[in-house]
């Protein structure tokens, strides 16, 4: 009784529900699938096909969206309302580019703004640093904005 109560007020005050275990689980197996996809596919399109860079990385950037969005809507979060046509993989394919961005951000200061420029640098503050931030961007993102359960994000009119 207490924690419906506790959940209410939660609801009440438009805050939104600490996520579960399942759900972090899912999240992250998902991204791991799609940062395999993406690192597959990148190295595929360089190497044998012969792409050039930013194609190859393109590509791979969308492959990888596509994959981790099947990922959570199939798993992490199908039991959420489902909306219909392209809007929500719009809006995930949009949290995605933000987090892309925040990683190359976190790049470019460390690289350009506090002169770290070796390759060790340049790999903690992009691929460590700069994702484990935009990490927390899109699992925000993507259960804030994509998949949107009822009664998980509370009314701003109370």
């Amino acid at each position: 009784m207490k924690t419906r109560a506790r959940d209410n007020r939660t609801a009440r005050a438009g805050r939104t529900a600490l996520p579960s275990r399942r759900e972090l689980a899912g999240f992250a197996l998902a991204g791991l699938l799609a940062y395999a996809v993406d690192l597959a596919l990148f190295t595929c399109l360089r190497g044998p096909a012969g792409l050039d860079p930013l194609t190859a990385k393109t590509l791979s950037f969308v492959a990888a969206c596509s994959v981790a969005y099947a990922g959570n809507a199939l798993g992490t979060y199908r039991s959420a309302p489902a909306a219909r046509g392209l809007r929500p993989y719009a809006v995930f394919f949009a949290v995605n580019l933000a987090g892309a961005a925040v990683q190359l951000l976190c790049l470019a200061v460390s690289h350009y703004g506090l002169g770290l420029t070796s390759q060790r640098a340049d790999t903690v503050s992009g691929a460590v640093v700069g994702m484990a931030i935009a990490t927390v961007l899109r699992f925000w993102g993507t259960r804030t904005w994509v998949f949107r359960a009822e009664g998980r994000v509370g009314s701003w009119t109370g």
